[in-house]
């Protein structure tokens, strides 16, 4: 059995024809690789100054680096975006980024009188309710079921939207379920059977947060609670909202941060692919 470190080119190439051999079985080989940085075999490390883009994510963890847009200007976004799709990233998803902010994105691609600038250009998607852009379009997916992302309020659509638009782009096919907070929850409960079959929920609320109880309640699936900072004064800008779903009486309710719809949808996403794993790097 073939049990060494990779360090250099040398023991990955022993790794291979260990493979070869049959000594090594392919899914022992691959996550041995996944489990070592790329630099360590060879590949070159980009460093901007303002920014080391990951490139070896996708292989770790099966989702290549998403950039994190606000307090970037929109030449860092660039500069990260072209340094993660020369290293042959095929989707590269932004996340909070208002619409001044991309406008300035497209100048630069539009500006920079290049192949590889239109390219880009070429493949950016904008969708101002999630304030994300995308560069390559979502994968099929290949999920268990799907994922179900449930918005309290018209409100909270921005939000939710981040949310749904993440775990599309990670391989997971959506069911959106707008404007089903509790003060009609006849609107909810019409969904019930679409609830039941999915893979992971996502209960996204302002106010008080009760959906997620609720949601929790309904689901037999685990339901990530993502509360929002919609709401009047005594909410506290999502605090509320957050404390109550941490205090969910209904098992199975996780909680992430205020507004982080990128996270929800992300671990959404990690539990519609359960046992079968995020496509390698493809992501």
């Amino acid at each position: 059995m073939w049990l060494g470190g990779i360090v250099n080119r040398s023991d990955l190439e022993g790794l291979l024809r260990a493979v070869e051999r049959g000594e090594v079985g392919v899914a022992q080989a691959t996550a041995r690789i996944a489990c070592e940085p790329l630099a360590a075999v060879g590949a070159p490390e980009v460093d901007l100054g303002y920014a080391r883009p990951d490139l070896d994510r996708g292989v770790r963890q099966g989702v290549s680096e998403v950039v994190y847009g606000a307090g970037k200007s929109a030449e860092q976004i660039a500069g990260i975006v072209r340094a993660l799709a020369a290293a042959g990233q095929p989707r590269i998803l932004v996340t909070r980024v208002d619409a001044g902010k991309c406008e300035r994105l497209r100048l630069l691609f539009e500006g920079a009188g290049e192949a590889e600038g239109e390219a880009l250009l070429g493949r950016m998607i904008y969708d101002e309710d999630a304030r994300l852009v995308t560069f390559g379009g979502a994968p099929e997916p290949d999920g268990n079921a799907y994922v179900v992302v449930c918005a309290a309020g018209t409100s909270d659509l921005y939000c939710a939207q981040e949310a749904a638009l993440t775990a599309e782009m990670l391989g997971s096919r959506v069911e959106r379920l707008f404007d089903v907070g509790v003060a009609g929850i006849h609107r909810l409960l019409a969904h019930a059977e679409t609830i039941q079959r999915a893979s992971a929920v996502v209960a996204v609320a302002g106010m008080e947060g009760a959906l997620a109880s609720v949601v929790g309640g309904l689901a037999p699936c685990p339901v990530i609670a993502c509360p929002t900072s919609v709401g009047y004064g005594a909410s506290f800008g999502g605090v509320s909202a957050l404390l109550s779903m941490l205090n969910s009486c209904a098992s199975g309710v996780s909680v992430v941060n205020i507004d982080n719809g990128f996270g929800a949808g992300y671990q959404a996403a990690l539990i519609d692919h359960a046992g079968r794993g995020l496509a390698g790097g493809g992501r």
